[in-house]
Protein backbone atom coordinates (compact mmCIF):
# COMPACT_ATOMS: atom_id res chain seq x y z
CA UNK A 1 0.00 0.00 0.00
CA UNK A 2 1.46 3.18 -1.07
CA UNK A 3 1.82 5.84 2.24
CA UNK A 4 1.85 8.73 -0.40
CA UNK A 5 -1.35 10.79 -1.66
CA UNK A 6 -3.18 9.44 -4.54
CA UNK A 7 -4.22 11.37 -7.78
CA UNK A 8 -7.66 11.48 -6.74
CA UNK A 9 -6.67 12.90 -3.56
CA UNK A 10 -4.61 15.83 -4.66
CA UNK A 11 -7.30 16.68 -7.20
CA UNK A 12 -9.76 18.77 -5.55
CA UNK A 13 -6.76 20.17 -3.28
CA UNK A 14 -5.10 21.33 -6.42
CA UNK A 15 -8.37 23.11 -7.55
CA UNK A 16 -9.58 24.66 -4.88
CA UNK A 17 -6.97 27.66 -4.36
CA UNK A 18 -7.72 28.44 -8.19
CA UNK A 19 -11.13 28.45 -7.94
CA UNK A 20 -10.97 30.68 -4.41
CA UNK A 21 -8.50 33.00 -6.43
CA UNK A 22 -10.69 33.50 -8.99
CA UNK A 23 -13.19 35.43 -6.69
CA UNK A 24 -13.08 38.81 -5.34
CA UNK A 25 -11.74 39.18 -1.37
CA UNK A 26 -13.71 40.07 1.03
CA UNK A 27 -12.85 44.00 0.88
CA UNK A 28 -12.84 43.75 -2.71
CA UNK A 29 -16.14 42.35 -3.15
CA UNK A 30 -17.67 45.05 -0.83
CA UNK A 31 -15.72 47.63 -2.48
CA UNK A 32 -17.20 46.57 -5.81
CA UNK A 33 -20.86 46.09 -4.52
CA UNK A 34 -20.84 49.88 -2.68
CA UNK A 35 -19.87 51.55 -6.15
CA UNK A 36 -22.27 49.30 -7.89
CA UNK A 37 -24.52 50.69 -5.94
CA UNK A 38 -23.55 53.90 -6.02
CA UNK A 39 -22.58 55.02 -2.79
CA UNK A 40 -19.67 56.62 -1.29
CA UNK A 41 -18.03 55.39 1.59
CA UNK A 42 -19.38 58.58 3.58
CA UNK A 43 -22.82 56.96 2.71
CA UNK A 44 -22.17 53.62 4.15
CA UNK A 45 -20.79 54.95 7.10
CA UNK A 46 -23.99 57.47 7.92
CA UNK A 47 -25.76 54.23 6.83
CA UNK A 48 -24.41 51.95 9.15
CA UNK A 49 -22.87 53.77 11.99
CA UNK A 50 -19.54 52.04 11.24
CA UNK A 51 -16.59 54.43 11.47
CA UNK A 52 -14.87 55.79 8.37
CA UNK A 53 -11.61 54.43 8.93
CA UNK A 54 -13.05 50.72 9.54
CA UNK A 55 -14.88 50.84 6.10
CA UNK A 56 -11.43 52.06 4.83
CA UNK A 57 -9.74 49.00 6.74
CA UNK A 58 -12.18 46.52 5.94
CA UNK A 59 -12.36 47.47 2.10
CA UNK A 60 -8.03 46.63 2.19
CA UNK A 61 -8.90 43.27 3.83
CA UNK A 62 -7.52 44.72 7.18
CA UNK A 63 -10.10 42.96 10.02
CA UNK A 64 -7.49 44.69 12.87
CA UNK A 65 -8.93 47.94 13.54
CA UNK A 66 -12.18 45.97 14.08
CA UNK A 67 -11.28 44.63 17.45
CA UNK A 68 -11.77 40.93 17.09
CA UNK A 69 -13.48 38.46 15.04
CA UNK A 70 -17.08 38.89 16.15
CA UNK A 71 -17.41 42.78 15.49
CA UNK A 72 -15.02 42.20 12.37
CA UNK A 73 -18.16 39.80 11.41
CA UNK A 74 -20.77 42.04 12.66
CA UNK A 75 -19.18 44.65 10.35
CA UNK A 76 -19.08 42.24 7.26
CA UNK A 77 -22.50 41.55 7.51
CA UNK A 78 -23.94 44.95 8.32
CA UNK A 79 -21.74 46.53 5.89
CA UNK A 80 -22.99 44.02 2.81
CA UNK A 81 -26.70 44.57 3.66
CA UNK A 82 -25.73 47.92 3.30
CA UNK A 83 -24.66 47.84 -0.55
CA UNK A 84 -27.35 44.85 -1.09
CA UNK A 85 -25.03 42.15 -0.81
CA UNK A 86 -25.41 38.58 0.42
CA UNK A 87 -23.48 38.44 3.41
CA UNK A 88 -23.61 34.82 4.25
CA UNK A 89 -20.92 34.16 1.63
CA UNK A 90 -18.72 36.81 2.66
CA UNK A 91 -18.88 35.47 6.50
CA UNK A 92 -18.29 31.98 5.23
CA UNK A 93 -14.95 33.14 3.71
CA UNK A 94 -13.88 35.24 7.18
CA UNK A 95 -14.66 32.04 8.86
CA UNK A 96 -12.71 29.95 7.14
CA UNK A 97 -9.71 32.10 7.09
CA UNK A 98 -9.97 33.08 10.86
CA UNK A 99 -10.73 29.93 12.96
CA UNK A 100 -14.20 29.13 12.51
CA UNK A 101 -17.32 31.10 13.50
CA UNK A 102 -17.32 32.20 17.03
CA UNK A 103 -20.36 31.06 19.47
CA UNK A 104 -23.17 32.36 18.54
CA UNK A 105 -25.11 35.10 20.40
CA UNK A 106 -28.81 35.45 21.04
CA UNK A 107 -30.58 37.91 18.60
CA UNK A 108 -32.06 40.29 21.02
CA UNK A 109 -33.93 42.72 18.40
CA UNK A 110 -36.31 40.08 17.13
CA UNK A 111 -37.66 38.81 20.53
CA UNK A 112 -38.33 42.43 21.89
CA UNK A 113 -40.36 43.10 19.00
CA UNK A 114 -42.36 39.21 19.48
CA UNK A 115 -42.52 40.26 22.92
CA UNK A 116 -44.11 43.85 22.57
CA UNK A 117 -47.20 41.51 20.38
CA UNK A 118 -49.37 40.98 22.97
CA UNK A 119 -49.70 44.94 24.52
CA UNK A 120 -52.67 46.17 23.81
CA UNK A 121 -53.48 49.97 24.54
CA UNK A 122 -55.99 50.60 27.17
CA UNK A 123 -59.08 52.77 26.60
CA UNK A 124 -58.97 55.82 25.47
CA UNK A 125 -60.14 57.91 28.65
CA UNK A 126 -59.52 61.66 27.64
CA UNK A 127 -61.74 61.06 24.69
CA UNK A 128 -64.47 59.58 27.12
CA UNK A 129 -64.28 62.42 29.63
CA UNK A 130 -64.69 64.88 27.07
CA UNK A 131 -67.78 63.17 25.45
CA UNK A 132 -69.09 63.04 29.25
CA UNK A 133 -68.28 67.15 29.96
CA UNK A 134 -70.23 68.03 27.07
CA UNK A 135 -73.48 65.71 27.66
CA UNK A 136 -73.42 67.31 31.14
CA UNK A 137 -73.26 70.64 30.00
CA UNK A 138 -76.11 69.89 27.72
CA UNK A 139 -78.58 68.47 30.15
CA UNK A 140 -77.88 71.35 32.57
CA UNK A 141 -78.34 73.96 29.22
CA UNK A 142 -81.33 72.45 28.93
CA UNK A 143 -82.74 72.22 32.41
CA UNK A 144 -81.92 75.86 32.86
CA UNK A 145 -83.76 76.73 29.72
CA UNK A 146 -86.85 74.76 30.49
CA UNK A 147 -86.79 75.96 34.27
CA UNK A 148 -85.92 80.05 32.94
CA UNK A 149 -88.44 79.62 30.26
CA UNK A 150 -91.57 78.19 32.84
CA UNK A 151 -90.73 80.81 35.39
CA UNK A 152 -90.87 83.19 33.24
CA UNK A 153 -94.08 82.93 31.49
CA UNK A 154 -95.69 82.51 35.13
CA UNK A 155 -94.62 85.57 36.58
CA UNK A 156 -96.04 87.51 33.64
CA UNK A 157 -99.56 86.07 34.19
CA UNK A 158 -99.63 86.18 37.99
CA UNK A 159 -98.68 90.34 37.39
CA UNK A 160 -100.20 90.95 33.89
CA UNK A 161 -97.14 92.33 32.52
CA UNK A 162 -97.30 92.61 28.96
CA UNK A 163 -95.41 89.20 27.52
CA UNK A 164 -91.73 89.28 26.72
CA UNK A 165 -89.41 87.07 24.77
CA UNK A 166 -87.39 85.56 27.27
CA UNK A 167 -83.60 84.87 26.18
CA UNK A 168 -82.25 81.25 25.70
CA UNK A 169 -79.47 80.11 28.38
CA UNK A 170 -76.82 79.77 25.74
CA UNK A 171 -74.71 76.67 26.26
CA UNK A 172 -71.20 76.60 24.64
CA UNK A 173 -70.16 72.67 24.82
CA UNK A 174 -66.50 72.08 25.66
CA UNK A 175 -64.21 72.80 23.02
CA UNK A 176 -62.01 69.67 21.66
CA UNK A 177 -58.08 70.88 21.58
CA UNK A 178 -57.10 71.00 17.84
CA UNK A 179 -54.43 68.99 17.55
CA UNK A 180 -50.93 70.29 18.29
CA UNK A 181 -48.54 69.44 14.96
CA UNK A 182 -45.49 69.00 17.69
CA UNK A 183 -47.69 66.45 19.74
CA UNK A 184 -47.10 62.45 19.04
CA UNK A 185 -46.97 61.49 15.53
CA UNK A 186 -49.17 58.59 16.66
CA UNK A 187 -52.26 60.35 17.39
CA UNK A 188 -52.45 61.51 13.31
CA UNK A 189 -51.34 57.48 12.18
CA UNK A 190 -54.27 56.30 14.30
CA UNK A 191 -56.51 58.52 12.45
CA UNK A 192 -54.96 57.61 8.94
CA UNK A 193 -54.89 53.50 9.63
CA UNK A 194 -57.37 51.98 7.88
CA UNK A 195 -58.53 48.59 9.23
CA UNK A 196 -58.07 46.33 5.99
CA UNK A 197 -54.97 47.56 5.50
CA UNK A 198 -51.36 47.54 7.03
CA UNK A 199 -49.90 51.26 7.64
CA UNK A 200 -46.22 51.90 8.01
CA UNK A 201 -45.06 55.31 8.89
CA UNK A 202 -41.06 55.47 9.26
CA UNK A 203 -39.47 58.81 10.12
CA UNK A 204 -35.77 59.90 11.47
CA UNK A 205 -35.83 62.03 14.28
CA UNK A 206 -32.47 61.57 15.04
CA UNK A 207 -30.17 61.29 12.02
CA UNK A 208 -30.05 60.43 8.88
CA UNK A 209 -30.44 56.48 7.68
CA UNK A 210 -30.99 54.31 4.02
CA UNK A 211 -34.86 52.37 4.31
CA UNK A 212 -36.03 49.83 1.66
CA UNK A 213 -39.72 48.74 1.62
CA UNK A 214 -41.61 46.03 -0.54
CA UNK A 215 -45.34 45.52 -0.32
CA UNK A 216 -46.94 41.50 -0.17
CA UNK A 217 -45.89 41.15 -3.87
CA UNK A 218 -42.32 42.02 -3.22
CA UNK A 219 -42.90 45.13 -5.13
CA UNK A 220 -40.40 48.17 -4.17
CA UNK A 221 -42.24 50.86 -2.67
CA UNK A 222 -38.91 52.73 -1.26
CA UNK A 223 -35.19 52.16 -1.45
CA UNK A 224 -32.98 55.38 -0.81
CA UNK A 225 -32.41 57.52 2.58
CA UNK A 226 -34.39 59.40 4.91
CA UNK A 227 -32.36 62.57 5.89
CA UNK A 228 -33.16 63.90 9.26
CA UNK A 229 -36.75 65.12 10.19
CA UNK A 230 -37.93 63.05 6.92
CA UNK A 231 -40.82 60.92 7.02
CA UNK A 232 -42.50 57.51 4.30
CA UNK A 233 -45.84 56.01 5.08
CA UNK A 234 -46.61 53.07 3.15
CA UNK A 235 -49.76 50.79 3.02
CA UNK A 236 -50.67 47.22 1.82
CA UNK A 237 -53.80 45.08 2.09
CA UNK A 238 -51.75 42.04 3.35
CA UNK A 239 -48.08 42.83 4.38
CA UNK A 240 -45.16 45.93 4.04
CA UNK A 241 -41.76 44.54 4.12
CA UNK A 242 -39.08 46.30 5.58
CA UNK A 243 -35.13 46.64 5.86
CA UNK A 244 -33.34 49.18 7.79
CA UNK A 245 -29.76 50.43 7.21
CA UNK A 246 -29.99 52.28 10.65
CA UNK A 247 -32.43 51.12 12.75
CA UNK A 248 -31.48 53.26 15.66
CA UNK A 249 -31.71 56.45 14.07
CA UNK A 250 -35.88 55.53 13.25
CA UNK A 251 -39.02 56.26 14.67
CA UNK A 252 -41.69 53.38 13.57
CA UNK A 253 -45.72 53.67 13.53
CA UNK A 254 -47.68 49.99 12.43
CA UNK A 255 -51.34 50.66 11.91
CA UNK A 256 -51.25 53.62 14.34
CA UNK A 257 -49.30 52.16 16.97
CA UNK A 258 -45.87 53.02 17.98
CA UNK A 259 -43.18 50.49 17.76
CA UNK A 260 -40.62 50.92 20.99
CA UNK A 261 -38.09 48.96 20.35
CA UNK A 262 -35.24 49.87 21.83
CA UNK A 263 -32.90 49.35 18.17
CA UNK A 264 -29.05 50.32 18.67
CA UNK A 265 -27.50 53.18 16.55
CA UNK A 266 -25.76 51.85 13.55
CA UNK A 267 -28.47 47.76 13.68
CA UNK A 268 -29.29 46.72 10.55
CA UNK A 269 -33.60 45.14 10.80
CA UNK A 270 -35.23 42.82 8.71
CA UNK A 271 -38.90 43.58 9.61
CA UNK A 272 -42.27 42.93 8.91
CA UNK A 273 -45.49 43.62 9.59
CA UNK A 274 -49.61 42.97 8.99
CA UNK A 275 -53.23 43.77 9.70
CA UNK A 276 -54.20 44.83 12.79
CA UNK A 277 -51.89 45.16 16.08
CA UNK A 278 -48.08 45.33 15.14
CA UNK A 279 -47.02 41.90 14.77
CA UNK A 280 -42.97 41.09 13.02
CA UNK A 281 -43.56 38.45 10.61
Amino acid sequence: MSIGNSPDDNSPQDERPYEEDDRPSIGRALQQARIAAGLTVDDVSNATRVRIAIVHAIEQDDFAPCGGDVYARGHIKTLARAVHLDPDPLLARFDAGHGGRPAPTPAAPMFEAERIRPERRGPNWTAAMVAAIVAVIGFVGFTLFSDDDGNSRKTQVAEGSTPTASKPVKTKPTPTKPQDPKSDPSDSAIAAAPQDKVTVQVTAPDGRSWISAKDHNGRLLFDGFLQQGDSETFQDKERIDLVLGDAGALQLYVNGKQIEDEFQPGQVERLSYTKGDPEVG
